[in-house]
């Protein structure tokens, strides 16, 4: 791919001229050396075009039609093969007045024709037209890929902002239940590498990661008093809490973004269970989003290795013999399997992202 910018703010443009006949090169060459901004290479054999055009950028082609070895039209045909002359103007010069060698040119590619002898007056005519033409191309293209490159810069801040956004309110949530947040960077990252492990799209992937920290945002609702006892809960203190679950999803229902829909489906889904005892609809298998499915093993797994008020934390690898005895009952078993192979992984980030009094975790890469 020939990538050398030019014909933008009056820099000169490039013309290729091909012609058996080196008078009549010449002779063309001198017909175009006064037009302005204009750099022209002769060639007087088709192979020698193609190598060049082959290296270099042109804006305009000029070509015979009868040569030796390769025609206007074959030469035509070639250069119309390389990617970046697929716009290129390209005019043949010929005496022939036959329209089936003049379609066959069209069809080769061949946008205008000039007819032997051919007059400079018109030469330098033509050619001014399509190189001015050719400038404009090159223009609208420069510009199109600046407003590309805009759109693409815009668009990664605003997911920037919308991450951040996301990660202090996950934060915000985490710090009312006790921590620093550093449970829901934990529970990003192990939810991204389980999702990984599937077979699921990369986009849905950087979902999860992204959304699963959102999961129990709907612990806004519950009172201090519940979220932070020290003690056993009582059955109306439970209900309370679960209610977190729905308190959640009416926050991001009719979500108008991927992200959000994403994070609706793992607050709903993430206490539901494989065998279908979870909460809060009884889901079971695969009628529980894989989103939540996801998320619930990262989330169960790090709240078990997580100090509560009203617990302790479990070192990790009784909390990974929980999660694989929980599989096809609590936990979807694909995702375990999935847990199990990225241990050395999951085990690192349990130990590496802990919570710190100093300052917040920053966001998982």
């Amino acid at each position: 791919m020939l990538t050398e910018s030019h014909g933008l703010s009056g820099e000169p443009m490039r013309a290729l001229i091909v012609d058996d006949s080196k008078s009549v090169l010449l002779w063309m060459g001198a017909a175009l050396t006064e037009l302005p901004n204009l750099s022209l290479d002769l060639c007087d054999t088709p192979e020698e075009a193609l190598a060049l055009a082959a290296t270099r950028q042109y804006d305009l082609v000029v070509v015979d039609y009868l040569m030796p070895k390769l025609t206007g039209i074959e030469l035509t045909a070639a250069l119309r093969q390389q990617p970046d002359y697929h716009a290129i103007p390209i005019v043949m010069i010929t005496a022939e007045q036959d329209s089936e060698v003049r379609l066959k040119a069209i069809v080769a590619g061949v946008n205008d024709f000039l007819n032997k002898p051919f007059d400079p007056i018109e030469l330098r005519a033509r050619v001014t037209n399509l190189i001015s033409l050719r400038r404009t191309q090159v223009e609208l293209a420069a510009h199109a890929h600046r407003l590309e490159e805009a759109v693409r810069e815009a668009t990664a801040e605003l997911a920037s902002r919308e991450k951040e956004m996301i990660w202090r309110l996950a934060r915000a949530i985490e710090m009312r239940d006790g921590g620093t947040g550093a449970h829901v960077a934990r529970v990003a990252a192990i939810s991204r590498l389980i999702a990984e492990g599937l077979p699921l799209a990369p986009h849905v992937c950087q979902m999860i990661h992204l959304a699963a920290p959102l999961h129990d945002i709907g612990k806004i609702g519950v009172r201090d008093a519940v979220l932070n006892k020290p003690g056993r809960l009582t059955p109306e203190e439970m209900a309370e809490i679960r209610e977190h679950v729905n308190y959640g999803v009416r926050l991001l229902e009719n979500g108008g973004s991927d992200l959000i829909r994403v994070a609706a489906a793992i607050i709903g889904g993430h206490h539901e269970k494989w065998d279908g005892s979870g909460y809060p609809c009884g889901l079971a298998g695969t009628a529980i989003p894989i989103e939540a499915r996801v998320t619930a093993v990262a989330d169960v797994f790090d709240a078990l290795t997580s100090a509560r008020p009203y617990k302790e934390a479990w070192p990790a690898k009784r909390a990974y013999d929980e999660i694989v005895r929980c599989s096809g009952s609590h936990f979807d078993p694909e995702c375990v399997r999935v847990f199990c192979e990225k241990w050395p992984d999951i085990e690192e980030i349990a130990r590496t992202l802990r919570d710190d009094e100093d300052g917040p975790p920053a966001w998982p890469s």
